[in-house]
C-alpha cells in the first residue's frame, strides 16, 4: 500500500520502484550526512493538501544547502505518478506524501530526489482528537542566532533531525508526548516537527499568534494556511516575540503540522493549558477548509 517514484530525467512523470527494494548507494552525502531536504504533504479526500507552498519551501531549502534539485514540473508529475500508484494498490484514507532531495557521492553529482506515498501513521489523527501533553525544552541557542549564522541552515527543513527525533524520546520518557523548544534567552520557538500557534479571545476580537520567523524557525506551510483561512475569518493575527508565560494565559494553543493538522496542547510542563472550546471549533473548521 506504499508508491516510489523517482525523479529521472529519462522518465519525464518519474520512475516508478519498488518501495520494498534497495536503490540507494550507502555512500551518498545524504545518507551519511543527511546532506539533503524533504518535504511532507498529506494526501487525503484525491487531494494533495498545500501542494503550491510546500514545493515553494523545499526549493528554498535546498537553495539554502546550494543544493540543486529539479524543476517543479518534474516533481508534481512525480507526484502525481506516486499518487495514482498508491491508489492502484489500494491507498488509505489519509497518506503521507514525502518528497526527498539528497545530495549525491560528490559535490558534483546530480541531487538523488524521490516521492513516496504511504498511508498517514493512526497517531497523528488520534492526537487531533486527544490532544497532547507538552515540555518545554531549552533548544541551545539564542533568538538572535540565525541572523549571526546562516550556515547553520536554521529555516531549512533539511534530513538532520536527529536533535528533533531525541527531544521527542526524552518527552516520551518524561510522560509526555511532544516538545516546543525555547531558546537560551527564553523565546518560544517550534515543535521538533510542528509550528506552534495560540489564540486570545477579548470580547468579541479573536487573535492568533505565532512565534517570529527572525528566530530562525522552519515556516510552517500549515500555520501560513490557517493565518490566511483566519484572517478572510476575521481574526487578527500576530507574530511574536512569545515565551512560556504567553502559552499560559492563552485561550487555546496548538501545534500545526501539514500531517497531524491542527493538535490541541492539554498541558505544559504538566500544567493545564486553558482551551476554549468555541475556538477550537472554528480553528478545525478553519484547517479542513484548507486545500
Amino acid at each position: 500500500m506504499s508508491s516510489l517514484v523517482f525523479l529521472d530525467p529519462a522518465y519525464p512523470a518519474g520512475r516508478v520502484a519498488d518501495i520494498a527494494a534497495a536503490h540507494l548507494p550507502v555512500t551518498l552525502q545524504g545518507v551519511n550526512r543527511g546532506d539533503g531536504v524533504f518535504e511532507s504533504m498529506l494526501y487525503t479526500q484525491q487531494t494533495v493538501r498545500k501542494i503550491d507552498a510546500h514545493l515553494a519551501r523545499l526549493a528554498v531549502s535546498a537553495q539554502a544547502c546550494d543544493l540543486v534539485i529539479p524543476e517543479e514540473i518534474s516533481w508534481r508529475s512525480a507526484i502525481d505518478t506516486a499518487v495514482a500508484d498508491f491508489d492502484a494498490t489500494g491507498g488509505a484514507e489519509e497518506a503521507v506524501v514525502k518528497l526527498v532531495a539528497m545530495r549525491g557521492e560528490h559535490d558534483e553529482d546530480p541531487a538523488v530526489c524521490w516521492v513516496t506515498v504511504t498511508p498517514a501513521p493512526s497517531l497523528g489523527r488520534q492526537q487531533r482528537d486527544s490532544g497532547v501533553d507538552v515540555l518545554l525544552l531549552d533548544r541551545g541557542y539564542d533568538s538572535k542566532l540565525a541572523e549571526r549564522a546562516p550556515w547553520l541552515l536554521m529555516g531549512a527543513k533539511t534530513l538532520s533531525y536527529a536533535v528533533n527525533m531525541a527531544a521527542l524520546r526524552y518527552a516520551r520518557k518524561h510522560g509526555a508526548q511532544e516538545v516546543i523548544f525555547t531558546s537560551a534567552d527564553g523565546v518560544l520557538l517550534e515543535a521538533p516537527t510542528a509550528t506552534v500557534l495560540l489564540a486570545q479571545r477579548d470580547g468579541d476580537t479573536k487573535r492568533l499568534l505565532t512565534p517570529m520567523l527572525e528566530t530562525g524557525i522552519l515556516p510552517g506551510t500549515t500555520q501560513g494556511a490557517i493565518f490566511d483561512a483566519a484572517k478572510q475569518a476575521g481574526w487578527e493575527l500576530g507574530y511574536g516575540p512569545l515565551r512560556p508565560e504567553d502559552l499560559y494565559q492563552a485561550d487555546g494553543v496548538w501545534l500545526v503540522s501539514s500531517i497531524r493538522l491542527l493538535t490541541p496542547v492539554r498541558t505544559l510542563d504538566a500544567k493545564p493549558i486553558r482551551m476554549d472550546a468555541e475556538l477550537h471549533a472554528q480553528l478545525s473548521a478553519l484547517t479542513d477548509s484548507i486545500r
